[in-house]
């Protein structure tokens, strides 16, 4: 019987990362959804389980570390993988406080995270 692929959940205001990266994720044999923001992705969660979140830090109306709080209230067990730009060491801190598996700067190289998805999901192959 065939594993299910892993599915993942990008959260970018911006369009042409997510695009971008949603993409990426998909070529390494994902299924990837997408949305634009915080509220968009907690609509989403209510319809559909993910094993991964991967979300940007500065979006407007709720931001990243919002967006972190509030899944730790409603789904405290997800995996996130928090993502900026214009990354500091207090939204690091914060991040990882609050329980984001791992934190890292755009533009996203494909090796590194691809070394995240390994630890997160524990295996070699999808």
């Amino acid at each position: 019987m065939a594993k299910q692929p892993k599915r993942i959940l990008v959260v970018d205001d911006e369009e042409n990362a997510r695009i971008g990266l949603s993409r990426l994720l998909a070529k390494e044999g994902f299924h990837v959804d997408s949305v634009a923001n915080g509220f968009e992705a907690l609509n989403y969660l209510r319809e559909q389980e993910v094993n991964l979140i991967v979300t940007d830090i500065n979006m407007p109306e709720m931001n990243g570390i919002t967006f972190l709080k509030e899944l730790n209230r409603s789904y405290p067990r997800s995996n996130v993988i928090m993502i900026t730009a214009y990354g500091g060491v207090e939204s690091y801190i914060e991040a990882m406080n609050l329980g984001a598996f791992e934190y890292i700067n755009k533009p996203v190289k494909i090796d590194e995270l691809k070394s995240i998805l390994k630890k997160i999901f524990k295996e070699t192959s999808h």
